[in-house]
């Protein structure tokens, strides 16, 4: 007899899907090559240090994660919350005011600091700019593009929107979906003034949704089985038998909810899927590589996350405001080139010279770099649907086609509509078996 559903990976979308199907009573079983669960969002643990394998940095517009977290039990205590806050040293700072919006922006921008009259107002023209078009922009123009179009000034280019472009898609921003750049603006400073607030997790990435999703699961006889890769699906006529699957049982349905490069793979075990798997593996990726450095409790930073304006380091966070070790601080470079060698002493000097200060030397220097961190933001981008040419064949992840750039909420969310797919023919076939 057939088992019902399987899930291939134990990433944020992963485990988003089993959680909402386990939500309706649905029993899944979920298959982790790694003995973390996370996928790309997970903690490391090396030379007797653990740290996330990147910094991941939400949004109160992230509301299908801040529901998932909800059902799973998670404190909103730990995601630390702040009014939308750029702080570069220096040269900028701006702090969304505590108001309703559009409030909250208006007043922020006359009250900062480092900014023109000119550039306090470009700002709110940007919005209305995208608001006369409803946030529908030609597929083709860059976010670059979309900045020209909107007349907005150097200075708040190269301080304001290529920081926050380069943050929400990993895609520098001449190369970045000027649409999908607008869909972030849109659900953040164009909505509610709790739409625009930072969340920084105070936990590590595993332990903010995998491992109490993983809790919840049990509780709902489902399973996650870590440790156990799956190399290939075999079609049976009841479903998918798993290559790597212990018991070798034969399941209805199946979810990929690998990252792209490990999904294309698997897709073209199937020989309906051999298209499919070709347009995610030629989907372009970015890297993040974060450098994590302990300076000890004589260094902070002014603010819990700085912006970085003379590379190579875009942000830096300071993890003790964030419920880590006092002094450690993480400086992220996103959107980088995928081959180039990090000198934490470049970061270092880079730090030395935004905080005008001498740091001592490091206690301890970690270098994470994800080569393929995220599907790139491009113009004209097609992504793939959640189904996939097989019946009961399905695709999660945050390269599966979304409003959104790959984030932790477009994987949650691709999830979640994938579980209420199968939920859909879970229903369908019940009625036909009824009738």
């Amino acid at each position: 007899m057939a088992s019902e559903i399987a899930i291939i990976g134990a990433g944020y979308a992963g485990m988003a899907c089993a959680v909402e199907l386990a939500h309706q009573c649905v029993a899944v079983t979920v298959f982790e090559r790694s003995h973390t669960l996370g996928g790309r969002a997970r903690v490391v643990h090396k030379d007797g240090h653990t740290f996330d394998n990147g910094q991941h940095l939400l949004l109160g517009a992230y509301t299908e994660l801040a529901r998932l977290l909800r059902l799973t039990g998670v404190s909103p205590r730990l995601l630390e919350r702040l009014p939308l806050t750029l702080h570069v040293p220096r040269q900028l700072h701006l702090r969304a005011a505590p108001l309703p919006a559009p409030l909250h922006l208006a007043v922020g921008l006359l009250r900062a600091h480092g900014l023109g009259w000119r550039e306090r107002i470009a700002p709110l023209a940007l919005l209305r700019y995208l608001k006369r078009a409803r946030f529908r922009l030609p597929a083709a123009m860059s976010v670059a593009e979309l900045l020209s179009a909107a007349r907005q000034p150097a200075r708040l280019r190269n301080l304001v929107w290529e920081p926050l472009c380069v943050a929400a898609l990993n895609t520098p921003m001449h190369e970045a979906s000027a649409q999908i750049f607008a869909n972030v603006l849109r659900d953040s400073l164009a909505a509610s003034a709790a739409a625009s607030e930072l969340l920084i997790p105070r936990i590590d990435l595993s332990e903010l949704f995998p491992v109490p999703a993983a809790r919840y699961l049990a509780t709902r006889d489902g399973e996650v089985r870590t440790g156990n890769p799956i190399t290939a699906l075999v079609p049976e006529s009841e479903g998918f038998r798993l290559t790597g699957d212990p018991h070798e049982r034969i399941w209805r349905q199946v979810v990929i909810a690998t990252a792209p490069h490990h999904a294309a793979p698997l897709l073209a075990t199937i020989d309906v899927c051999a298209d499919l798997a070709a347009q995610i593996a030629a989907l372009p990726t970015e890297p993040i590589t974060t450098v994590y450095l302990a300076f000890g409790p004589a260094v902070t930073l002014p603010a819990p996350m700085i912006g970085l304006a003379n590379g190579p380091a875009q942000w830096a966070f300071d993890r003790a405001r964030c419920g880590g070790p006092a002094g450690l601080i993480a400086a992220v470079l996103s959107a980088h080139a995928p081959g180039d060698s990090i000198d934490p002493s470049v970061i270092i000097a880079q730090l030395e010279h935004e905080l005008d200060r001498i740091l001592p030397k490091p206690e301890w220097v970690q270098v994470i770099t994800e080569k393929r961190a995220t599907v790139a933001s491009r113009p004209n981008q097609t992504r793939p649907g959640n189904a996939t040419p097989r019946r009961n064949l399905w695709l999660a992840g945050d390269y599966v086609g979304s409003d959104y750039p790959a984030t932790l909420e477009a994987a949650v969310r691709a999830g979640v509509k994938c579980a209420r797919g199968i939920l859909e023919t879970l229903e369908t076939r019940a009625g036909v078996e009824r009738g």
